[in-house]
């Protein structure tokens, strides 16, 4: 299984801006956190606390996108710097505004403009690997499903980094390792010039804007969406159920099991030679994750919990690897990163609702009907993934086609 890593990540280059990436983006699992820590702690308010962060996600949100769509017409290092320090600077705002107990409405602006100037490194990796494999695309499935782990791993290290700093350290020390991490990661990244995709104008008869108007991206965008509120609603309703149960300290090891099982399948999948279609491999994947998710809502036990969760989670990878293909091979090359960043943001906004809705449900029933909604959400991504399978097909023909 290492053989197609250990190839991987002997391409020239490769080992340092999947470094400089891992860095950069081991924020992402950090800041909201961070910032409800900090927040709170100088308010004494979860509710400010939760809007700040909130704001934070919207501003990634609209902002994530755009850069993306600098980055594939400029080149990712005449974005990616200016981006950065400005991102550093809101950061560091932010930070001296609680401190100083300013008035509210200051960490408000201050987190608006540090989402606002959060790329989302993830895709802009991705696109890395894609033009440094530009003459292997069969090799591209490897590269995401090593990006895959990368990610899994991120979720479960960064939480626990940013809670010891901030409770154990200064109320503000973990958000500001994140925007730390965020810093030296995207400047080095930048720096990496060799691996940098080269700047891609606009291809004769494309159309301008968004890459929204890409039929494929219509349909992949709202199961991204989907599939990011199956994964905030599973850990509000994970780590209520282990405080339900009596065992809050696991409740972290509870998540990283379910993180656990989508990691070792990312593994074995970017260890297979696949032949059949990306999209028939994403529509599989999304079926053996509603299947997945029905053992959670029957269990009553947290020990038989964490080894459901674990194989509940084995179709997460198997699902968002074909996913970001499609999306590699459905958008035009000019628009690459874009593309990538938008489904990115689409799961980013789902977490933030479906850890609401959890949220939500648990206070009102009880985690046991909570996770009703992660299998909620995982039949809904299916239905759309069907209902646009024959378009996806379509033109995951039509692209091959072209390419060929």
């Amino acid at each position: 299984m290492a053989s197609p890593y250990r190839e991987l990540l002997a391409i020239p280059g490769a080992r340092l801006f999947v470094a400089a990436g891992l860095v950069g983006r081991m924020s992402m699992s950090m800041e909201g956190i961070g910032i409800v820590l900090l927040v709170s702690a100088v308010t004494g308010s979860y509710g400010i606390a939760g809007a700040v962060s909130a704001t934070l996600a919207l501003g990634f949100a609209a902002g994530a996108p755009l850069t993306a769509r600098f980055a594939d017409r400029y080149g990712q290092h005449r974005v990616l710097v200016p981006v950065v320090l400005a991102n550093t600077a809101s950061y560091t705002l932010l930070i001296i505004f609680a401190q100083a107990r300013l008035p509210i409405w200051t960490m408000f602006v201050a987190a608006a403009s540090a989402g606002l100037t959060q790329v989302s490194l993830g895709a802009w990796v991705r696109a890395r690997w894609s033009y440094v494999l530009r003459d292997t695309p069969a090799r591209i499935g490897v590269a995401y499903s090593f990006e895959s782990v990368v990610d899994e791993t991120i979720f479960i290290t960064g939480p626990m980094l940013v809670t010891a700093l901030s409770t154990g350290v200064h109320p503000a020390a973990g958000i500001a390792a994140a925007a730390a991490c965020t810093l030296v990661g995207c400047l080095a990244l930048a720096y990496l010039r060799d691996t940098e995709p080269a700047p891609r104008p606009r291809e004769p008869g494309s159309h301008g804007g968004s890459v929204l108007r890409n039929p494929g991206v219509l349909v992949m965008s709202p199961v991204f969406l989907m599939l990011g509120m199956v994964f905030g609603s599973i850990d509000v309703s994970g780590v209520a159920f282990a405080e339900e149960e009596g065992h809050k300290a696991l409740a972290g090891v509870l998540i990283g099991c379910y993180a656990l099982g989508s990691g070792a399948a990312a593994l074995w999948y970017g260890a297979r030679h696949w032949r059949s279609p990306l999209s028939k491999r994403f529509l599989i994947g999304l079926g053996l994750l509603v299947v997945g998710l029905v053992p959670p809502v029957l269990i009553g036990n947290l020990y038989l919990m964490m080894f459901v969760v674990f194989f509940s989670g084995l179709a997460i990878s198997p699902t968002i690897i074909p996913g970001f293909g499609l999306v590699e091979r459905l958008v035009p090359a000019a628009q690459l990163t874009e593309g990538l960043a938008l489904v990115s943001t689409a799961v980013g906004i789902g977490v933030a609702l479906g850890s609401s809705l959890a949220g939500r449900v648990v206070d009102a029933e009880g985690s046991h009907t909570a996770f009703f909604v992660p299998l909620g959400c995982a039949v809904i991504a299916a239905v759309i993934g069907l209902a646009g399978a024959r378009s996806l097909r379509k033109r995951e023909l039509s692209s091959q086609s072209s390419a060929e």
